[in-house]
């Protein structure tokens, strides 16, 4: 019978010892997740966690830690040389422009966001079918580049379709880019994009696990954006990645509800930028300053269109969430109605207090939601934010059976948002994101109309959670508690 060594027993730490290191490494851990100065929740959340895991802790939050991207700054140089000019003119031209428009097209810019340009046409697109129809259509018409980043680029019948197109253009000699996320689009071998890369076409995943974790960043930081650009003339972004989940035509009534616009104009010189800033990143190249017109062929000049959009990039390289500072000022300054649609609804405190500020004064605020989404912790979550925003004065519609996957916004009639971002902490603070604001009647109209179409398939929501059984908010509330997370 096996009996314990007492002299190794005798050489451990006594507990009066083991309560001191507890101590002294709780105090080290405090102090250095003290000043990284995220949100005292988030903070709180990681102190607990580094105590109640010495060593092991560490390991966690190098991994999935919110911490801040310590990236390479890019020195586009003529690029930013032509937007600083550009910006300049832009805000003497609206300096008394104190419209919601001219002051949202402001904050936007002052965090860092390309300013507004026009675009000849502004078209919303519902369904991934028709989408990537509309993307064959322009990587085939395409003449010098293609310009493509995905979060979900999936191994299927619909990812087999986009390659063969993008293929195609490459062996017309137009430069081809492809940008994949590679915690996103993991099943994305060598194999499947062998042809593409043999009729020359670039690929790059951004911020490889593997590599970012031997180099001591953080694989928490992803690309999450949706980004289609031709010629700099035609660019797509919004929800819908590259995924027969998104086709109908592969997966029948199943297929998530989503939605992507199309726009064509100058307004595409900001998904341009967008991209070459995560393909710098990507590839290294951060550093060799460009010679004079090397980026003019993505930049061409472009006649004054109808429409008017703001690309608005968001990323964890920034001081402040660029997003969801727009979403917060623009439902702080909503009169008539705010209409949200997002499939991962957990607000953070600024964004929670907007929209039931909102109700409160009488803005007719809506929320369209997924009756179930692929995830039952955020689906918990969300679930206990409802009653607060119910008892303001807001509404709550629950869309299905299919998956809703679209991330919109309207403000009063003037102000619409098509973007990649959910109302999330991870999209708002970890992710990479790009919204296309579209300002005025017409776009915002049609956004509004296709919201409205969607409430016909979606049932409001009239139960408050108080009321659900016990274990069940006991669930909910356990999973809020990860909302920094989320």
């Amino acid at each position: 019978m096996w009996t314990p060594d007492l002299a190794l027993l005798d050489a451990l730490p006594s507990p009066g010892v083991l309560g001191v290191l507890e101590a002294a490494w709780v105090v080290v851990a405090s102090c250095w997740i003290l000043l990284e100065r995220r949100s005292p929740t988030a903070t709180l959340a990681w102190i607990l966690a580094l105590a109640a895991m010495p060593v092991v802790g560490v390991a966690v939050y190098l991994v999935v830690g919110p911490r801040r991207l310590d990236r390479k700054k890019l020195r586009l140089n003529v690029l930013k040389r032509a937007r600083g000019a550009y910006l300049e003119a832009w805000d003497r031209a609206t300096a008394r422009d104190l419209s919601s428009m001219g002051q949202l097209a402001r904050l936007a810019i002052r965090l860092q966001a390309p300013p507004p340009e026009t675009a000849r046409s502004v078209v919303l697109f519902a369904e991934g079918d028709d989408y990537f129809e509309a993307v064959e259509r322009d990587v085939a018409a395409a003449r010098h580049h293609v310009h493509v980043e995905m979060y979900i680029f999936e191994r299927d019948r619909t990812g087999a379709r986009v390659l063969a197109a993008l293929a195609a253009a490459a062996r017309r000699g137009v430069q081809v880019r492809l940008l994949v996320d590679d915690a996103g689009s993991p099943r994305l071998g060598a194999a499947l994009l062998a042809p593409l890369r043999e009729a020359g076409g670039e690929v790059e995943r951004f911020n490889p696990m593997l590599a970012s974790r031997l180099r001591g960043g953080s694989a928490n930081f992803r690309t999450h954006r949706k980004i289609v650009v031709c010629d700099g003339r035609v660019g797509f972004t919004g929800g819908m990645n590259v995924s027969d989940d998104q086709s109908v035509a592969a997966t029948g009534p199943a297929a998530w509800r989503d939605t992507t616009v199309r726009v064509e104009g100058a307004a595409v010189h900001g998904l341009q930028l967008t991209f070459l800033e995560n393909w710098a990143f990507a590839t290294g190249k951060t550093g060799s300053p460009l010679p004079p017109g090397a980026l003019r062929p993505y930049f061409p000049d472009e006649p004054p269109g109808s429409h008017e959009v703001q690309i608005v990039p968001s990323g964890p390289d920034q001081d402040t969430s660029t997003v969801g500072h727009l979403h917060v000022a623009a439902i702080g300054g909503a009169r008539e109605r705010v209409w949200i649609t997002t499939p991962y609804f957990v607000p953070d405190e600024a964004m929670l207090a907007a929209l039931t500020s909102a109700a409160l004064r009488g803005v007719d605020v809506r929320l369209l939601l997924p009756r179930r989404t692929d995830s039952r912790v955020v689906d918990a979550a969300s679930r206990t934010y409802h009653d607060a925003l119910l008892a303001a004065g807001a509404r709550i519609w629950l869309y299905g059976p299919r998956m809703l996957h679209a991330k919109t916004c309207l403000v009063d009639q003037d102000v619409g948002m098509v973007g990649t971002a959910n109302l999330d902490n991870r999209s708002l603070r970890l992710n990479f994101e790009v919204t296309a604001v579209l300002y005025g009647a017409p776009a915002v109209q049609a956004l509004a109309a296709l919201f409205e179409r969607d409430l016909e398939v979606a049932r409001p929501k009239t139960t408050r959670e108080a009321d659900a059984p016990f274990l069940s908010r006991l669930g909910a509330s356990a999973a809020r508690l990860l909302a920094p997370q989320l």
